[in-house]
């Protein structure tokens, strides 16, 4: 892992505005725009040029986000006739490159990885209707681009959006110098449930087991946020208990241990690791040194 620096230009000084975005010494760059600024875009050059898009809807609720992702030789052009008459989308971020090495076969082959990796990380609703085909590149070529794709899920993550991102790669490896390096575990009741401290919250690992029942005392959201699980199929029953089908981020260790009770519990007096080490006294502990 290496530190990166990465410029930020505001047009107009707003950071909800339209921003143009790169990465130091490298040829790509990213331009995010809100709808309500669409008509500016035919102004910057950097959007007529070959790329790939992301039409993307972000809920304040805990509602998974919706994308879709496109490509082509002129990407405000086909913004304009096609895309931009789809309704549920608030913001488009846009990828090109400052040269003239980003042909058509290189952002179809984006497209196609980028849809293909937003699958597989299963944070967003996936608007396309048909997996895109991924072109044949030569070897470097083709190494190039997956570069790019790396610098493209920086560049999104930055600006809020962690869709090519699996939900356990902000985990952090074993480490008994930082908070996220530690196995954790809830008992409660005969039942089992594993987790960790991660950059985004909370992360309650797959295969956990939750309590069949809950009280009154559960927190409204994680029992409407429980109810939602079932309803999708994430929490399935099986014999007394409830088991998650697939890692879950939520915003605390409070909350997470209330999902596996099923009554109000306080996360860091809850969650332990292997030593029986409660989270708050690996956090103090932490702090201490």
């Amino acid at each position: 892992m290496f530190g990166r620096s990465i410029k930020i230009y505001l047009s107009d000084g707003s950071p909800s505005g339209l921003r143009h975005v790169e990465i130091a010494n490298w040829s790509g760059q990213a331009i995010a725009c809100p709808r309500s600024r669409f008509s500016e875009l035919k102004n910057w050059e950097e959007s007529q040029r070959p790329g790939v898009y992301f039409l993307l809807e972000k809920h304040s609720t805990d509602e998974k986000n919706t994308v879709y992702i496109g490509e082509s030789e002129n990407v405000f052009k086909r913004l304009t006739e096609h895309d931009r008459k789809k309704d549920f989308w608030n913001e488009v971020i846009i990828f090109t490159s400052k040269d003239e090495n980003l042909t058509k076969s290189h952002v179809k082959y984006l497209e196609s990885r980028l849809t293909t990796l937003t699958q597989i990380a299963d944070r967003y609703n996936l608007e396309n209707g048909n997996q895109p085909t991924e072109s044949t590149l030569p070897r470097a070529d083709k190494d190039a681009m997956e570069e790019y794709i790396h610098n493209c899920r920086i560049l999104l993550g930055t600006l809020g959006h962690r869709l090519l991102e699996p939900l356990n790669s902000s985990i952090t490896e074993p480490d008994n110098n930082l908070l996220g390096g530690h196995d954790l575990s809830f008992n409660v009741n005969g039942l089992i449930a594993h987790g960790k401290q991660s950059d985004e919250g909370f992360l309650l690992i797959k295969d956990s087991e939750i309590s069949l029942e809950t009280t009154t005392s559960i927190p409204g959201k994680i029992n409407l946020l429980r109810n939602k699980l079932i309803e999708e199929k994430t929490l399935i029953k099986r014999d007394n208990r409830l088991i998650l089908m697939k890692d879950l981020v939520l915003s605390s260790s409070s909350y997470a241990a209330a999902l596996v009770a099923g009554t109000s519990r306080s996360g860091p007096q809850s969650w332990k690791d292997s030593n029986g080490k409660t989270l708050k006294a690996i956090e103090e502990n932490l702090i201490k040194n």
